[in-house]
């Protein structure tokens, strides 16, 4: 299906910015554009755009980023960084030096980190031009941006909608062309959620691919990952290249094999794909969602892949329990400093709250039960990747919703128990530590966006990206909006 044009009165992007990010350093690199052309393309963008859905957030004075594009084109040599001109706006869950990382929290408003996440610094140290942050829901909680910092952030493709998340202003502002590509983070499909939601590509890359960190937790926190987004597949691979990469403060890391971008230079060979639908009826999932993955399904057969349907034998309530409770032992526990302190508490949104209380009824034993599941759940991955060379699974289990409903309670007829219980679909990547990436499968009779995901084995990062470069071949319409 085509994609429908967008529902907001904006002016058309500028040719500069429905470049690809691959061609904007290209060009920049060749000196067919100077840096502050492109930025200046982009900021512009920003100023038309932005206001209509509130995608990007502290962003900088125009006058100081300007003046770094012009130093960047004076000292512009022919052994610039990867990334070297591009204007990129970073996650607000993560630091970065001198500019306000509030992770949508009213705690955080005021805050103004002193030094860089890794990967953060490693995109600086590419030659990026950091113009701002992304809005996020309050410390990356729900897959619906929204907070009481910054306000809601709006679907590309109509603003009464969410934009899902938690990378929901990176999705926007890569659909509508703000930013050539951006950075996200993923516990429970906020890398994969949002960019189905809006038309563009999410990566969550295997888990230890790209560090994490600096962080006190460096060796438990094992199931949130950063990683790409795109308007295609090359412009995440481009980036992912800067991102991954062992760092000896992440312990969990470790270093990648080449480059991914080159990597894509290959094209894959097809393969077998197990597509598991809705586990049999186990997931609850709106209509429409899986007949446009199925539709995108056949459309690997243009690319030599083979689909065939399957049902693991697992018992999928007991491992999303399992997810629960490791996410209130990660999420819940490092929420709990400011829980305890009355002055904050009354701050927290009560996802946040529920996610501290339940934290704190957690025993020993029943962390290790979880851990135990997740590990059987692993051994059973394997299992399946023995057969298969991907899994895939719709990215969502509901279109995207009203903007001002804060989490669906119920889905094709049943009960959520939870603010994400409806993104159990996200998990089984997540407690496999598999790297997973989402791409479009088209809109429904409505207009809104939905995705796929492709899962592979641990570390298989770049099959699983080459299938979605192949995959983006037989599209008949472009990403974003």
């Amino acid at each position: 299906m085509m994609r429908p044009r967008t529902r907001h009165a904006v002016p058309a992007a500028s040719d500069i910015c429905r470049l690809s990010a691959v061609e904007l350093t290209d060009a920049i690199r060749r000196k067919k554009l100077s840096v502050r052309e492109v930025v200046t393309a982009f900021l512009d963008r920003i100023d038309a755009v932005n206001p209509l859905v509130n995608a990007i957030v502290s962003l900088r004075d125009r006058a100081d980023i300007l003046r770094e594009a012009d130093a960047a084109d004076v000292r512009r040599t022919d052994g610039t960084g990867s990334l070297f001109g591009l204007p990129i706006a970073i996650k607000d869950l993560a630091s970065t030096t001198g500019l306000r990382t509030s992770f949508g929290s009213p705690i955080f408003a005021d805050f103004v980190p002193q030094e860089d996440d890794f990967f953060v610094e490693r995109i600086r140290d590419a030659g990026a031009i950091i113009i701002g942050k992304t809005n996020v829901p309050e410390f990356g909680l729900g897959s619906n941006t929204y907070n009481n910092v910054f306000g809601p952030t709006l679907n590309a493709f109509d603003p009464a909608l969410t934009a899902g998340g938690s990378s929901g202003g990176a999705a926007v502002a890569l659909a509508l062309d703000m930013v050539p590509v951006a950075d996200g983070s993923d516990f429970g499909g906020s890398l994969r959620n949002p960019a189905a939601w809006n038309n563009v590509y999410g990566f969550r890359p295997s888990q230890g691919l790209v560090p994490g960190g600096p962080d006190i937790e460096v060796f438990h926190a094992q199931m949130g990952v950063e990683g790409p987004m795109g308007r295609n597949v090359a412009d995440m691979a481009l980036l992912l290249d800067v991102q991954a990469g062992y760092h000896p403060q992440a312990p969990l890391s470790y270093e990648k094999q080449g480059s991914f971008l080159e990597g894509l230079a290959t094209a894959t060979t097809g393969g077998r794909i197990a597509w598991l639908g809705d586990l049999g009826g186990h997931l609850p999932i709106e209509p429409g969602i899986l007949d446009l993955c199925e539709a995108a399904l056949a459309r690997f057969t243009d690319v030599s892949f083979v689909t065939e349907p399957l049902r693991p034998d697992f018992d999928f309530e007991a491992l999303w329990q399992a997810f629960v409770t490791l996410r209130q032992a990660s999420s819940g526990c490092a929420l709990k400093v400011h829980y305890d302190d009355p002055s904050k508490r009354g701050l927290l949104k009560p996802e946040a709250i529920w996610e501290v209380e339940n934290a704190t009824r957690l025993t020993a034993p029943q962390i290790r039960a979880a851990s135990v599941v997740r590990t059987s759940w692993h051994r059973a991955l394997l299992s399946i990747f023995d057969r298969f060379d991907l899994i895939a699974l719709p990215t969502a289990q509901v279109f995207p919703f009203e903007v001002g409903t804060h989490w669906p309670h119920e889905v094709a007829g049943q009960a959520m128990d939870s603010y994400h219980r409806w993104m159990q679909v996200s998990a089984f990547a997540t407690l496999g530590g598999c790297p997973a990436v989402n791409v479009p499968v088209g809109f429904d009779d409505r207009g809104r966006p939905m995705g796929m995901q492709l899962i592979g084995r641990p570390r298989g990062d770049l099959a699983v990206l080459k299938a979605a470069a192949a995959y983006e071949t037989t599209l008949p319409w472009s990403a974003g909006a």
